[in-house]
């Protein structure tokens, strides 16, 4: 897998958990467990992704 196309699962990944933290906080009764672990995930995404980025900056520059 190239680093762009793993570089796009993961933002979409990262935009589905999103969605998702989205539609529980919908919920009259929110899963405070649950959010706090969509959201955990999405931060993990979220560091991954950027360090991805700075390694593929860091490869364009060399």
């Amino acid at each position: 897998m190239s680093l762009q196309s793993h570089l796009a699962e993961l933002e979409r990944r990262h935009m589905a958990l999103q969605r998702e933290i989205e539609k529980e906080e919908l919920h009259p009764a929110v899963d405070e467990l649950k959010l706090h672990e969509l959201k955990r995930r999405k931060l993990v995404l979220k560091d991954e992704i950027s360090k991805l980025r700075q390694a593929a900056d860091k490869e364009m520059v060399h």
